[in-house]
């Protein structure tokens, strides 16, 4: 390989042939996976990648300095979190404007406690992230993940807070979470398989014992599943979820028995998803079940557990999705989703009186918040918008007020200077697309550059809520938008399920035409459009470069998953087989061909591409760094324009980039930066 950076980087092609169902496809570049991260041919590409894409910014004054400095300027002295009430315990974190972690404390009768000083434990680590910290039931401990590269493979951290002294350490591939025994003398913690990382093993572990002495209480063996745990409404209970995209099951533990004898809620069944929490009579369970795709709320005894002991608590609605709920003594509280718009439902135990929490924007985002106290007859919850920081309310269940309790605090910021409107484009189809928008006041709308951000898969939502990091942008006269595209879950489950499996392609047009529709209402400058994803959303940023590459003159991918064919082609990889109700299953010969169809990396072809910037990570967990490796020189030498189309790989990091705030805002910076910087050439 040449030692010129200047000279765009050309790795070898070595053919591949990856034939199935008859068809066979070549790749020139598959040789660039390496599970194990240590090839010097991979890693020397790699970082002359790097060195190609630094140079190429930095002659075009693309350094993200000022976007940077801005992000900097916004951040208050000292940020401190709304403290979480456990017993007579408040527990809360800290962060200062220099640093890159934060400071968690707790305080008991107005004696303020240092726990755990993440800048101090990340010393000497090129990364280094934690999963929150669980303190023990008597509260003399934490346990917190480690995650000191990227993958997410958490060791389990023990720290005596009276002693002041990490006690000990479990290197076991967790998730990072644990649930407390009790007593306090023991934990229960998840494991990952090391090959998939699809989490599969539920353990038990007894403070100062050997990690070979953990007790195996539970072991998944279909791996289109994934364990996830929780402590239930009561704390008498553990709960163990295992899901895959249409169907699971719920198993718990008896906290206050000594044995540790899952007991089986209901069997999984195919297109049955439920989620279950207890009061101290009874067990609520929302339910799926006879194709409620919005989900109705049930109640049950627990020595009745069975389906036909359910009793209707919350009806299934046609136009409402019902997607969380928390238990009160006398009330129980549902986050539902009506037009694509969130709302909070308060529904009493005793007659079933219905009341809404009501809100007046147009866009905007909430959920609850952690209402650790049962007995309350007050509710907390948590209100964004676009324009709006994160603000903690508290609700009276009883005399129907709220108060504002905290709100997230930035510099140089108001409210009144920015606008926000939600608008519905017709998709092809006829179908109305949710949009979200964000300008500063004053601008001129049809000349303004316009930023699409889509996601549009996992029936995950991309909240309206307020992003920090655009501002930089919208501040320069960007008209920032998000699109509710399907695939996503924003208009109830049966959005989610046009746009996965045989009705992926809906979610790229979706994000065509909404970008276009917004066009035609003279929402940007048709020269000065610009998109941006990750993760799925790279899949989508890929996609909709593919079908239409003249329409975006900028497109920043970050870890995209781009190589859809050949991954889901390979049980081998990470969290493949998980996901074979997300994307399909390439053994199956009509799913092979659909996915082929739209997968970004198979449909690279002679195009007049926009220009590209692809981010990732050498050690990401959930799209492997190999996927942009092989995207990025396929995609250059097919373009027909002189665009640049670089990759920036992070040879330290996970699938969220750095770890550090600042760091993050470091990378978010430049890939703005990016964006602007081609917004303002020949513009």
């Amino acid at each position: 390989m040449t030692k010129n950076i200047d000279k765009i980087p050309s790795p070898k092609k070595i053919p591949k042939k990856l034939s199935m169902h008859d068809d066979v496809r070549t790749d020139n570049y598959y040789w660039l996976r390496d599970d194990d991260r240590k090839n010097k041919k991979v890693i020397n590409y790699l970082k002359e990648e790097n060195k190609y894409s630094e140079t190429w910014l930095r002659k075009n004054k693309v350094t993200g300095n000022e976007i940077f400095l801005s992000y900097k300027k916004r951040l208050p002295k000292l940020e401190e979190s709304y403290p979480i009430e456990i017993d007579e315990y408040r527990y809360f974190s800290t962060i200062t404007e220099a640093s890159e972690h934060r400071k968690y404390y707790r305080i008991l009768k107005n004696k303020k406690k240092l726990l755990l000083d993440v800048n101090k434990l990340s010393k000497g680590q090129k990364y280094f992230a934690i999963s929150g910290i669980h303190p023990s039931r008597n509260h003399r401990f934490i346990a917190y993940g480690e995650d000191t590269n990227g993958r997410r493979e958490y060791s389990i951290a023990i720290k005596d807070i009276n002693k002041n002294k990490i006690i000990e350490k479990n290197e076991c591939s967790s998730t990072g979470g644990v649930v407390w025994n009790i007593n306090s003398t023991g934990y229960f913690y998840l494991k990952k398989d090391p090959k998939t990382l699809i989490t599969n093993s539920l353990f038990y572990h007894k403070l100062n014992s050997k990690k070979e002495e953990d007790i195996l209480i539970y072991k998944e063996e279909d791996d289109q599943f994934n364990l996830s745990l929780s402590l239930s409404r009561t704390k008498k209970r553990l709960l163990l979820q295992i899901s895959k995209t249409e169907s699971n099951e719920f198993r718990f533990l008896d906290l206050t028995k000594e044995d540790l004898n899952l007991i089986l809620f209901k069997k999984r069944e195919n297109n049955h998803l439920y989620y279950i929490d207890d009061s101290p009579e009874n067990f609520f369970i929302l339910s799926n079940k006879g194709n409620q795709k919005n989900f109705a709320l049930y109640v049950t005894n627990p020595r009745n557990m069975g389906e036909k002991e359910w009793k209707i608590f919350v009806a299934h609605r046609k136009d409402e999705l019902l997607e969380n709920f928390q238990i009160f003594k006398n009330f129980v509280v549902l986050e539902t989703r009506k037009k694509g718009l969130p709302q909070i439902l308060l529904v009493t135990k005793k007659n079933r009186k219905k009341t809404y929490i009501t809100f007046k924007d147009s866009s905007y985002a909430v959920y609850l918040s952690s209402n650790t106290q049962y007995k309350s007859n007050s509710l907390k919850f948590i209100y964004s918008s676009l324009k709006t920081p994160s603000t903690i309310y508290s609700f009276n269940f009883l005399s129907g007020k709220r108060k504002k309790l905290w709100q997230e605090k930035f510099n140089n910021f108001k409210e009144s200077d920015y606008v926000t409107k939600r608008i519905l484009i017709k998709a092809r189809d006829e179908t109305k697309i949710p949009i979200s928008l964000i300008y500063k006041k004053g601008i001129n709308l049809k000349s303004a550059p316009l930023l699409m951000y889509g996601y549009g898969s996992y029936g995950l939502i991309v909240e309206p809520s307020f992003k920090l990091s655009f501002l930089p942008l919208v501040d320069e006269g960007f008209i920032f938008a998000i699109a509710h595209i399907r695939g996503g879950q924003d208009m109830g489950r049966d959005w989610y399920d046009q746009g996965r499996m045989m009705n992926k392609l809906n979610t790229f047009y979706d994000f065509i035409d909404s970008t276009k529709g917004l066009l035609k209402k003279n929402y940007g400058s048709k020269k000065r459009v610009f998109a941006m994803g990750g993760s799925a959303g790279g899949l989508l940023m890929g996609a909709i470069i593919n079908i239409e590459p003249s329409l975006y003159k900028g497109i920043v991918s970050a870890v995209p998953f781009v190589d859809v064919l050949t991954t889901m082609s390979d049980e081998s990889i990470p969290l493949t087989t998980f996901e074979y109700k997300e994307w399909g299953n390439p053994a199956i010969k009509k799913e092979y061909f659909y996915i082929k169809n739209y997968s970004p990396y198979d449909n690279i072809d002679f195009k007049p591409y926009p220009a590209v910037l692809v981010t990732s990570s050498l050690f990401d967990s959930q799209v492997q760094y190999f996927e942009p490796a092989k995207y990025v020189p396929k995609l250059r030498e097919h373009t027909t324009s002189n665009n640049p189309i670089l990759l920036k790989m992070n040879l330290i990091g996970g699938h969220a980039g750095k770890s550090g705030r600042l760091s993050s805002l470091r990378e978010t910076a430049e890939e703005l930066a990016f964006i602007n910087a081609l917004s303002v050439k020949d513009s």
